[in-house]
């Protein structure tokens, strides 16, 4: 091999090598930003609520994957129950894919302000399992987040949305829920400050080792144990809603919080419904205990109950209540 040959791969793996320092730089400075002091609040998130509606999603008579069509309808029925129990106003967003009706659920809150800002979550799961982390967490993070809403002065409309279709077959196709819905929006040219998606949120360790990143040196930065929640943001332009809802969310100290943003070919970073509204260029972020580099349940009939964290899923509800109320 001549020299020039020799000098090309060295010079790209230079590239590579600033490059990966640059996005080692950007997680360090949005980690290291000093946070705002929200007040925190009279209400809380129910413990015994939480594991009720756990126990009522993952203890099923057949999973809620896209193939057993009357489970997921089972499962669109508690949430709609649980959201109309709550909400000004709830509804089923139904679409048709290969003949079969599909079911969106979403309930609002003051519906008199005219921007909105969209929660979601997932109820479907990948295959034969109960999905207790994926995505059973975000869909009881909805349901409690409705009860705790309810009553409450916003400076925004809430649109609480539970998608079906989020798993394969279907992820990063236009039958998503989250693709239908945002779509919806963007249609109908609705003003959204922006959208958090609330995507697995129950699992925790304090053992060393137990926290894997899509690039390993992270770790250096970040530490190596699963004991903290993740918020994942664009790249660049994340907007104004994106840096509000963190700033309110790592200052509502309820647990500890990383920011984490890279460009779309760092594994994991769109693998939620956040990415729909992305497409749609809505501002939007993933809350998120990091999925599969930590939580070894992922898409495996593992992912149950037992496995979850209650009390620190229950503070993620916590603070993402109080990063809606003090959105400004």
């Amino acid at each position: 091999m001549n020299l020039k040959n020799r000098i090309k791969p060295t010079r790209k793996k230079l590239f590579l090598l600033v490059g990966l320092f640059i996005i080692a730089g950007v997680f360090l400075l949005a980690s290291g930003k000093k946070n705002v002091f929200i007040k925190s609040s009279k209400i809380i998130a129910d413990t015994s609520l939480v594991k009720e509606h756990l126990t009522a999603l993952t203890q099923t008579p057949q999973f809620r994957n896209h193939k057993n069509i009357e489970q997921l309808n089972a499962v669109a029925d508690y949430i709609h129950q649980t959201f109309n129990t709550y909400g000004d106003s709830t509804a089923y967003q139904e679409y048709k894919v290969h003949g079969k009706i599909y079911k969106n659920v979403i309930t609002s809150f003051r519906t008199e302000n005219k921007k909105r800002i969209i929660i979601g979550a997932h109820y479907d799961v990948c295959g034969n399992q109960q999905g207790a982390d994926d995505n059973a967490t975000g869909v009881t993070a909805l349901l409690e987040l409705a009860r705790m809403l309810e009553g409450q002065k916003l400076n925004y409309r809430i649109d609480l949305v539970a998608y079906t279709l989020e798993e394969p077959p279907y992820f990063r196709t236009e039958n998503m829920g989250s693709y239908v819905h945002a779509k919806y929006l963007k249609d109908n040219k609705i003003d959204v400050y922006g959208m958090a998606s609330v995507e697995m949120i129950g699992y925790f360790r304090d053992e060393k080792g137990s926290q894997g990143f899509p690039i390993g040196f992270l770790s250096w930065f970040y530490g190596d144990k699963g004991d903290f929640i993740t918020l994942v943001k664009k790249f660049s332009g994340a907007g104004p809603f994106v840096k509000n809802f963190i700033e309110n969310f790592k200052g509502s100290e309820q647990i500890k919080t990383e920011t984490f943003s890279a460009p779309k070919f760092v594994a994991g970073i769109d693998f939620s419904d956040h990415l729909n509204y992305w497409h749609f260029d809505f501002p939007a972020l993933m809350i998120t205990d990091s999925s599969f580099f930590r939580n070894k349940n992922y898409h495996e009939s593992t992912d149950t109950l037992e496995t979850l964290d209650i009390k620190r899923m229950t503070k993620v509800i916590d603070a993402t209540f109080l990063s809606i109320i003090h959105l400004k």
